[in-house]
């Protein structure tokens, strides 16, 4: 068994620092069930006094956190190369989900969600599924009424805290509505609330998913929106 993923941060780190809320790559962790199996093979090492140490890596496109691309699920969808990095950069909202099942649409309701926001839900799965490299299930996901409401708010970027968002038609309904979906975040160490995102998936050509480093820094509440409207204000 490879190394587990440990609490992100503490909580008096994050008003300052960027967390890490991306899950660490390793030979043997966790994977959906029919994707391929994460393997690190080392090629050469200077301890053995080969000139550099050389690894190479057998992973699946959706290893770890990773966003999906269009075309996962699409036809003619467009490659993870294509990803709109403005959805997955700016501020972002953390929502605490309690329903032990699913996200659905009454509890997401009920958080006023805006429209063209970044939202990231942490479930039970952060706490209980990352603490083994075997897969869980069942495993808290999107509901499609979450996934209709979300694309009807023209969401920009939809996180969960394990390996998929939902059904297929969840994940047809957010793609096909231009909301990028960030799959296996680790949201244990992080409160509700709001936060600057930054999320990088690599860029691979035509690819159906791309695996993504994803930090989170806490906000002061303040969205840039409201932020300009108040400059505005104060100038007159």
């Amino acid at each position: 068994m490879g190394q587990l993923q440990t609490a992100t941060t503490n909580s008096s780190e994050l008003s300052s620092k960027w967390l890490d809320v991306s899950v660490p790559i390793y030979a043997g962790m966790v994977h959906f069930p029919d994707n391929p199996t994460i393997t690190i093979d080392t090629i050469s090492r200077v301890e053995r006094g080969d000139i550099c140490t050389l690894s190479r890596l057998t992973i699946g496109s959706h290893t770890g956190t990773h966003i999906d691309a269009p075309n996962h699920f699409l036809p003619g969808g467009a490659g993870a190369e294509k990803t709109p990095l403005e959805n997955l950069i700016g501020p972002a909202r953390v929502i605490e989900i309690k329903d032990p099942d699913a996200v659905k649409a009454d509890e997401l309701r009920a958080h006023n969600l805006g429209t063209g926001e970044r939202l990231l839900f942490k479930t039970s799965n952060s706490e209980r599924c990352w603490k083994t490299s075997e897969f869980v299930q069942p495993f808290v996901s999107i509901a499609e009424d979450a996934a209709s409401y979300l694309a009807s708010l023209n969401t920009l970027a939809a996180g969960i805290d394990y390996l998929s968002a939902g059904s297929p038609e969840t994940h047809r309904t957010l793609l096909g509505a231009g909301v990028v979906i960030i799959e296996g975040l680790n949201l244990s160490g992080v409160s509700q609330g709001r936060y600057q995102l930054l999320c990088l998936p690599l860029k691979i050509l035509g690819g159906d998913g791309a695996p993504a480093r994803v930090l989170l820094r806490a906000s002061d509440g303040i969205d840039e929106s409201k932020a300009s409207m108040q400059a505005m204000r104060s100038s007159h």
